[in-house]
């Protein structure tokens, strides 16, 4: 195994790759880890691999896969190589994400209020009132500082042309946040020297980041609010980040049965020392699932009444009910619209191209291209329920054939997107592997964005799955100065 890595050997192809440019030659604004890595070879590189592994096991940092009806506990998997993006690209990114998630606020409170974006025909009522996430329940609601999706998990890709392009916005329970913080963590010690050499933007503020953001939505906004983080309990696979935030922001962790709605329309916290008034719920339940009175009732996650304390203006909760119906790829094709509409401004971020196959000129072209196309069910989330074409069977594209045409309205495709590579330590060698990313928004009275975000890696040769479910793992990601 030679001590030092020889770039020139490394070859991504004609993929993007976000270290280096060409054969032997790093991208300039991120030439000081591929030195310092080129430097430290791939021997001592396993060591840190190593080394990372190790921490994430005494750590305790898992997620769970859901398999032939049995919850199983993995350790994430981490590669240690880490995902370098220039200072200046992530800025101009960050203001695009605060610039969609305000757009995305504005069409919700138009969903459920004037309808100004429907009547003006910028996109059809019946997608809205056929989404499964539209609650009728949230009609004319109000929440604090008119923001319905407080907090939002984008997914960035870059295609083979170098752009970052959104391939879906995730506001009902968006994921992966401790994710992030956690590979920041165990880089740091796996890689301390060159957190002294280079300036690498932090990302360690985020708990206190949200916890800010999660206080502006008490209504008794003079005292220090009451906040909890509401779990659907141990089973859920994001078990692990929800007792994470809560005990890195120093909230109670509770399940639905630790809380009551009263007469007075407030909901209560169930303590040994008797009931203690909750002021704002950082909530990790599907909205559906919230409230047995005025939502499903045969739920047994929910609080009943709870609506009724959140309309009644006696608690925030986040992100706040019905904002999963902006939550469907099939809105997601309307979002540069939305920008021009609600905020007179051109997207910064553009959409990957998307088919809508509720239209019958579409869905007759998907038909016609299902193995060029990838296609998408609008309401499913851990790249579970769609088609690669290109990688998929004839059986299989027989089989979408007849979903397509049973329920249209529930599909989108978009052409592949090449995704960018980033060098990966498999086994002993260097390799490009492909990833995505997905940062953080946060929006309450003022917008805040991770620098960065959670890297998601295919470990697999060629995949272009990245979900940890199928598969995949994650780096930290640098966002660096020059």
């Amino acid at each position: 195994m030679n001590s030092k890595l020889d770039w020139s050997e490394y070859d991504p192809g004609t993929i993007y790759d976000e270290l280096i440019g060409s054969p032997g030659q790093p991208r300039k604004p991120v030439a000081g880890l591929a030195e310092f890595l080129a430097k430290l070879g791939p021997k001592r590189l396993k060591r840190r691999q190593i080394a990372a592994e190790r921490a994430i096991v005494e750590m305790g940092i898992t997620f769970t896969v859901y398999s032939e009806g049995q919850n199983i506990d993995r350790a994430w998997p981490f590669d240690v190589i880490p995902r370098p993006m220039p200072a200046d690209e992530w800025d101009t990114t960050a203001a695009g994400l605060a610039q969609r998630l305000r757009a995305l606020n504005f069409f919700i409170a138009d969903v459920y209020g004037d309808r100004r974006f429907i009547r003006e025909g910028h996109i059809p009522e019946e997608l809205l009132l056929t989404s499964k996430n539209y609650l009728p329940a949230c009609e004319g609601a109000r929440p604090p500082n008119d923001v319905w999706a407080n907090i939002c998990g984008t997914d960035l890709v870059r295609g083979s042309d170098g752009v970052l392009y959104v391939l879906e916005d995730n506001l009902r329970v968006p994921s992966g946040v401790s994710y992030m913080l956690e590979n920041r963590a165990v880089t740091k010690q796996v890689f301390p020297e060159i957190f002294a050499r280079q300036s690498i933007r932090p990302v360690d503020d985020y708990p206190s980041e949200l916890f800010d953001m999660l206080a502006t939505l008490s209504p008794r906004p003079g005292d220090m609010p009451e906040v909890v983080v509401l779990t659907p309990g141990i089973y859920n696979s994001a078990y692990f980040e929800h007792a994470y935030l809560a005990q890195r922001m120093g909230t109670e962790l509770v399940e639905g049965a630790d809380l009551v709605v009263r007469d007075d329309d407030c909901v209560y916290m169930r303590t040994v020392e008797g009931l203690t008034r909750v002021d704002v719920i950082y909530s990790r339940v599907n909205a559906e699932f919230l409230d047995p009175e005025s939502l499903r009732p045969d739920s047994m996650l929910g609080v009943p009444g709870l609506i009724r304390a959140w309309r009644a203006g006696n608690v925030g909760i986040a992100n706040a009910p019905g904002t999963g119906v902006a939550d469907d790829k099939v809105v997601y094709a309307y979002v540069p619209e939305m920008i021009r509409f609600f905020l007179s401004e051109e997207p910064i971020l553009p959409n990957v191209p998307t088919y809508l196959c509720s239209e019958a000129d579409t869905l007759a072209y998907v038909l016609d291209h299902l193995p060029e196309l990838v296609v998408k069910p609008a309401n499913e989330s851990g790249g579970y329920g769609m088609l690669v074409g290109p990688h998929s069977t004839r059986e299989e594209q027989a089989e979408f054939r007849k979903l397509l045409q049973a329920n249209p309205r529930n599909y989108i495709a978009q052409p592949v997107v090449d995704l960018s590579t980033v060098p990966s330590l498999i086994d002993d060698q260097v390799e490009a592997r492909h990833v995505d990313l997905r940062p953080f928004i946060l929006q309450g009275k003022d917008s805040y964005v991770t620098p960065g975000g959670l890297t998601r890696v295919a470990l697999r040769r060629g995949s272009l799955v990245v979900n940890s479910s199928q598969g995949g793992g994650s780096k930290d990601t640098w966002v660096m100065e020059g």
